[in-house]
């Protein structure tokens, strides 16, 4: 059942007319609402998933909108789940404690805590804490690990409690949170409010460049309203009195944009923002014609895919899926793969074992079952952490198992 939601007839960061869409994804349910055994039968939500590029300011985002709390307020996704991303952000804490010389007496804010990982990180320095999310069943997840919480969608309002409650941040950090913003203006006010004088806001994003380079499609969901590269986030920041310092590509999640951003007047441009800028252009990151691209190499990736899926299933051969992301999801759906298909999907968090997948209807099952089971190919949604899986299914490998990799074209490795 399709429902409500708002299309935007302006870019959301130039807020000109000019958006033109290049990959519709059709009608999809959302992709972390993954339903209950008991609720399989009842008419499930799905709304529009369509891209367009804006030709004024050259930013990528959908041109549907679903409302944030729809999405956030229960969320089954945590950063613990992976050791990969842990080490990440517990790396990103070390970086930014030390380039911004952090100590006791500085707060930092991150929006979006999740299960509060990154936090976890600076408390190891005794910094001061603060964690902004709005999912309530996280807040009960964290609520005994001594770390302080806002349960909030941050806006400016939100941001104004956090000051009169806690003071004003030295650094606030938004990992992977930065896409979902739909009111970029209400979300920046927020900030400047919050960053006290010299303070630094640290963003990190799957990176636009990476997506099309690996023809990451299945990044494209809901929550991800806008697909970031460095020239339109730049020209959001200028207009708001605040610039970005400095840029970073990252191989994390096979592709990141880490950015500090401070206020105008305060910091200097290092040199490798304008590296990443000349980069961007010579990839065509500000062409319509390379989106067009993108989607003629997504349909071909759900041509080829669902070729070799069929074939398996017909040759009476057993294929699974591993890794419960929400990115799996739009696969699934884009590619109509049900489990038909896939029998199960093997995952690691508890959040969603015992439960199907949004749109698709397939079961969640422990990771463990791969080797109780033993199927004969596995179709990795969480590509983004092949290494990492590759490594824990060692003896799934060792037994003849094989591994199908998704992107940027099908593969099967094992």
């Amino acid at each position: 059942m399709e429902q409500n939601h708002q299309s935007r007839g302006q870019c959301i960061l130039c807020v000109e007319p000019g958006v033109e869409q290049f990959l519709d994804l059709g009608s999809t349910a959302l992709a972390n609402k993954f339903i209950s055994k008991e609720d399989i039968d009842a008419e499930e939500p799905k709304f529009p998933l369509k891209i367009g590029f804006c030709h004024s300011c050259h930013h990528v985002q959908l041109t549907e909108q679903v409302p944030p709390h729809a999405m956030f307020d229960d969320y089954l996704y945590v950063s613990s789940a992976s050791e990969t991303l842990k080490n990440h952000l517990w790396d990103l804490s070390d970086n930014i404690t030390e380039r911004c010389r952090l100590g006791a007496d500085d707060l930092v804010v991150d929006i979006g805590c999740n299960d509060m990982t990154l936090l976890q990180g600076f408390k190891r320095y005794g910094v001061r804490t603060l964690g902004v999310d709005p999912a309530q069943n996280l807040a009960e997840l964290t609520a005994q690990n001594g770390l302080e919480r806002c349960t909030a969608l941050f806006n400016w309002e939100t941001a104004k409690l956090v000051v009169e409650r806690w003071g004003k941040a030295s650094v606030v950090t938004a990992t992977n949170t930065f896409p979902h913003i739909q009111n970029l203006q209400d979300f920046i006010r927020g900030i400047k409010t919050v960053l006290k004088p010299g303070g630094t806001f640290v963003i990190e994003a799957h990176y636009l460049l990476d997506l099309v380079e690996q023809v990451a499609f299945d990044t494209i969901y809901h929550e991800h309203v806008s697909y970031w590269a460095l020239d339109p986030m730049r020209r959001l920041f200028a207009a708001n009195g605040m610039h970005v310092v400095a840029a970073e590509r990252l191989p994390l999640h096979h592709g990141q944009l880490r950015v500090f951003v401070k206020n105008q007047g305060e910091g200097d441009v290092e040199p490798e923002v304008a590296a990443v800028l000349d980069n961007e252009r010579a990839n065509g990151l500000d062409q319509f014609s390379t989106y067009q691209r993108l989607a003629e190499r997504a349909m071909t990736i759900k041509e080829d895919l669902h070729r070799t899926l069929s074939r398996l299933r017909d040759q009476g051969k057993r294929v699974v899926g591993y890794g419960a992301p929400a990115k799996g999801n739009t696969l699934l759906s884009f590619l109509e793969i049900g489990s038909d298909l896939l029998e199960y999907i093997a995952d690691r968090s508890p959040l969603k074992q015992g439960l199907y997948t949004p749109g698709m209807h397939i079961p969640v099952v422990p990771a463990e079952r791969l080797l109780s089971d033993q199927p004969d190919y596995v179709l990795l949604l969480a590509w983004n952490f092949v290494e990492e899986i590759m490594a824990q299914q060692a003896e799934y490998l060792r037994r003849g198992g094989k591994f199908i990799l998704p992107v940027p074209k099908v593969r099967v490795i094992g």
